[in-house]
């Protein structure tokens, strides 16, 4: 499975953020929000694991328990 808590973009990491924040550019809150719900649904399709979906849900939306490894303490 799947960690969505650790960093697996490596240094495509910033160019990856760079590329989703261009998306953005010039679109109203709620295109972008649009956007992003569709985005999610593709990336998720792709990812095809219900439970890694959402094991990245929960992450996202910060749940307890479920810190960024990033974050994390070690």
């Amino acid at each position: 499975m799947m960690d969505p808590r650790s960093y697996n973009l490596g240094l495509e990491g910033d160019a990856i953020y760079a590329e989703l924040i261009a998306l953005h550019e010039g679109l109203s809150d709620e295109e972008s929000a649009a956007l992003n719900a569709r985005l999610v649904l593709v990336l998720a399709n792709a990812l095809g694991a219900p439970e890694e979906i959402r094991l990245a849900f929960a992450v996202a939306a910060g749940a307890p328990g479920e810190a960024p490894a990033a974050s994390r303490k070690g």
